[in-house]
């Protein structure tokens, strides 16, 4: 789930975190080491409990680093190799199962959503699924119709079950938007719940099940699992907090346990830094799509915006240009890129506690990890 409004506490509320130690593990050819554990370094200092980060390339090793702890109030350090909520990177795996469908057919990316859910969508003759996919459909963000952080109602549902089917009709009950589909970019999470069904449509099997068979199996993604209701982290991993407004206090919650059916085919995926570099490698150097689809898949829909079919190009002060994703799962997260030629992967995850906003540390960290 992406673009969740993020809190920032202020100074009057500030919150408490504990000293945070740091550690780096192995090295790849010609990474400043150094500079890669100053910048996960600085993401803590600018808003995270904890934060992990590793770097992979084609013949260059890999380098895994963390900083902060992973649990409030202990001395633990985050796992290097544990697992977190990958939120809306969920929705390039989503994406790239969708795509698969589109190349040995029988959908298509210009088919109607009222094609394969009638009566779902008020105007859903006008939307295609490639509109879904590239965020520019229209449908409105179910998001909109939830209590969000910091509200004490967010967490009294934390452990609440949300079915597709009853968080498409919040959408879709919202005033719809003015512009025509596939005019404008307007994130919409409520837009890859339909692709989780249409997926189910075509198949006969949930999303879940055609990502695990398309991809987690083929790529040995150990660590990466999309857990439906369950609301568990299995393994190790760093615990995730969310502030809750308390009368004219803000404190931090642990919500590492949720139910996160809330999220769904938007964002539940629970993975690792490892498993996302090698996803993003694979994915972006055409092991998973024929290039034709995956030209598509990084075409984005709206002229000056970066988001295409579910994957997001981003372009390095060197002049590199990467893809991949970020996600936002609430307690948690994560951003994934990878050059095209598979020479540099780099993975960062964090728990933010919301003192401030890492954004700017994790591009600056993003930018040297890819550029040196």
């Amino acid at each position: 789930m992406r673009r969740v409004h993020r809190v920032l506490v202020t100074a009057a509320t500030a919150l408490a975190v504990v000293a945070v130690p740091s550690a780096a593990q192995a090295s790849p050819a010609k990474a400043d080491r150094g500079g890669l554990q100053k910048g996960l370094d600085d993401i803590v200092a600018n808003g995270a409990v904890g934060a992990v980060m590793e770097v992979g390339g084609n013949g260059g090793g890999v380098w895994r680093g963390t900083s902060g702890v992973a649990e409030l109030g202990t001395s633990r350090e985050m796992p290097a190799h544990g697992r977190f909520r990958a939120g809306s990177i969920t929705k390039t795996f989503v994406a790239t199962v969708v795509l698969q469908l589109v190349d040995k057919g029988p959908l298509r990316l210009d088919d109607t959503v009222e094609k394969w859910l009638p009566g779902v969508v008020p105007g859903g003759d006008r939307i295609t699924v490639r509109q879904l996919l590239n965020h520019t459909s229209g449908v409105p963000d179910y998001r909109g119709t939830l209590p969000m952080p910091p509200t004490p109602e967010f967490e009294a549902d934390r452990f609440r079950t949300w079915s597709a089917t009853e968080l498409i009709r919040r959408a879709v009950a919202q005033p719809p938007t003015p512009d025509a589909p596939g005019t404008k970019y307007a994130y919409s999470n409520t837009g890859y719940l339909l692709l989780g069904e249409i997926i189910r449509k075509v198949t006969g099997r949930s999303y879940a099940v055609e990502i695990e068979r398309r991809i987690i199996e083929p790529l040995r993604l150990h660590g990466t699992s999309l857990p439906g209701t369950s609301s568990r982290i299995r393994g190790p991993h760093p615990h995730g907090y969310i502030p809750v407004r308390q009368g004219d206090e803000t404190r931090l919650v642990d919500f590492t346990e949720m139910n996160p059916s809330l999220m769904g085919a938007g964002g539940e995926m629970i993975s690792t830094t490892g498993d996302l570099n090698r996803f993003m490698a694979e994915l972006v150097g055409g092991r998973l799509l024929p290039r034709h689809l995956l030209d598509e898949m990084k075409t984005p829909g709206v002229e000056g915006k970066r988001y295409g079919l579910g994957l997001r190009r981003q372009d390095t002060p060197c002049g590199v240009r990467v893809y991949g994703n970020d996600g936002d799962a609430l307690a948690y997260q994560a951003w994934s890129f990878a050059t095209e030629d598979r020479r540099r992967q780099v993975t960062i995850a964090l728990t933010p506690d919301f003192r401030g906003d890492p954004d700017d540390a994790v591009e600056a960290l993003l930018d040297k990890a890819i550029c040196g």
